[in-house]
């Protein structure tokens, strides 16, 4: 039989959007397609200051174009309102450059620069979204939810009680009630992993890191009682 107990499991959040390696070359013009692509953006950034200030001038312009693109993407951002989205989008850009600017060293050349830096403000606007979004939802991370009642209608997809039966099993007893707070806000509830940092006053790693241990610890009990398959190259324990 097959059950979708891993969809459950391995979801995670989107921090970046990495589609649009060519979303914002002129493709229509050959010329100005190549000179984007030669332009020496390290080099100018790392400059003189006239020509570091036009550089970051149109580094800014393209993460403007970055946030808008990745807001584009995110249908619940249509909830925002237009001076909202305007705000985020401005503030995405600023953060970003700040950001590129303060990493530069560490961009290897592994990709096109503008491919790196697109990847600053995708991440920043989503957040700035995702935070926004949430600012107003109470969101209760001081005490362990009923498993039973609450993960109800998020589980009718999974094929057979057993299964959904297990799977709360496991949570209510191989979980810490950290981990299951975090599990059921983020995998069950939807609640983006950085509004939970926020909220938990940690960082995204370290709630991550949890969301990460939790899975594993699930995906190892519904191993062991046949529920999954081991992954390829998996030992069982």
């Amino acid at each position: 039989m097959e059950n979708h107990a891993d969809g459950l499991l391995e979801r995670d959040d989107a921090a970046a959007d990495s589609e649009i390696d060519d979303a914002f070359l002129p493709a229509e013009d050959p010329s100005a397609r190549d000179l984007e692509l030669a332009y020496d953006w390290v080099g100018r950034l790392t400059g003189r200051e006239a020509v570091r200030d036009e550089a970051i001038r149109r580094l800014h312009t393209l993460m403007i174009r970055a946030s808008r693109f990745k807001l584009s993407r995110m249908g619940e951002a249509s909830r925002l309102g237009q001076a909202r989205a305007d705000a985020i989008v401005q503030s995405s850009a600023d953060d970003a450059v700040v950001a590129i600017l303060a990493r530069l060293g560490s961009f290897e050349g592994r990709s096109r620069f503008t491919t790196w830096a697109y990847k600053f403000a995708i991440l920043l606007t989503a957040t700035a979204v995702r935070r926004e979004l949430w600012s107003r939802v109470e969101i209760d991370l001081s005490s362990v939810p009923e498993p039973v009642t609450r993960l109800g209608d998020p589980l009718e997809h999974v094929e057979g009680t057993a299964l959904a039966d297990a799977l709360r099993a496991c949570i209510a007893h191989c979980l810490t009630p950290h981990q299951q707070r975090i599990l059921i806000a983020i995998a069950i509830e939807g609640v983006p992993i950085d509004v939970v940092a926020e909220r938990l006053n940690t960082t995204r790693n370290t709630v991550y890191k949890t969301l990460h241990d939790a899975r594993r610890r699930l995906r190892d009990d519904l191993i062991a009682q046949g529920y999954l398959q081991p992954s390829a190259g998996r030992e069982v324990k």
